[in-house]
């Protein structure tokens, strides 16, 4: 009996305890690596929502410390940041923190002070998907020769290079290089596994509502301490 009672009481103490949240950080526009004096936007968001967020980083600038948008980088709109001039001192890891503490994933941004960049996802790609990467300048696109890991993949007169059904083995360090202009920054994709969609059980039964929590509660103040003490009584007798 007494293990019924305390079975019951971890139950309504697991359906009134909080859930963790997990927000992601969105940037536009959507390149890892930037030119210098871009306008940024980065913005927190947490399920259609963005309250209690904040844009943090880790950059040259500030080495191992890490530190808020704030008066010293960016302008603060919410769980929004902008920054209107990016420089390549703002190059670094950046991330959403929570007033508790929590973090979302990180994301790398590099700013270049040269002629060309090569623009590619600034989040991971989902396994499966095409993913472009598209070598460029401030004005135009670019005839550029791409790179993996420091070994020639091929030259696209367009600039523009796109890898179909991207798998784990197409994860890697990419850059470009131009015959006007140079080669650009390399950048690393991140290539993950598509998320596997579990049935529920047959047997879950939908959440309980107000009156069947408090019909359980009920029955944990009321019935069993009595049914506690009776067990103990009758022991003794």
């Amino acid at each position: 009996m007494e293990e019924t009672c305390l079975l019951r009481l971890l139950f309504v103490t697991s359906l009134l305890s909080g859930s963790t949240h997990q927000a992601s950080l969105k940037m536009s526009p959507d390149s890892s690596q930037l030119f210098k004096d871009q306008s940024v936007s980065l913005r927190c968001e947490e399920d259609g929502s963005s309250d209690g967020w904040t844009v943090t980083r880790n950059t040259t600038k500030t080495g191992d410390t890490r530190t808020q948008c704030g008066p010293d980088w960016g302008e603060p709109a919410g769980s929004s940041c902008n920054i209107s001039y990016i420089d390549p001192l703002d190059s670094g890891v950046y991330w959403c923190e929570s007033t508790e503490g929590a973090a979302s994933t990180s994301i790398n941004i590099t700013v270049s002070g040269g002629a060309v960049i090569l623009q590619s996802p600034v989040l991971p790609v989902m396994e499966g998907d095409d993913v472009t990467l598209t070598c460029t300048t401030e004005t135009s696109n670019l005839s550029a020769g791409f790179y993996k890991d420091g070994s020639f993949i091929r030259t696209e007169p367009t600039g523009h290079m796109t890898i179909r059904h991207v798998s784990r083995s197409d994860e890697g360090l990419y850059k470009c290089h131009t015959r006007e202009h140079g080669e650009s920054p390399p950048s690393w994709i991140t290539v993950t596994g598509k998320p596997t969609s579990a049935a529920p059980p047959p047997s879950a039964a939908p959440p309980p509502d107000s009156t069947s929590l408090y019909l359980v509660l009920l029955h944990l103040v009321v019935f069993c301490p009595y049914y506690i003490s009776t067990v103990i009584m009758v022991s003794l007798y």
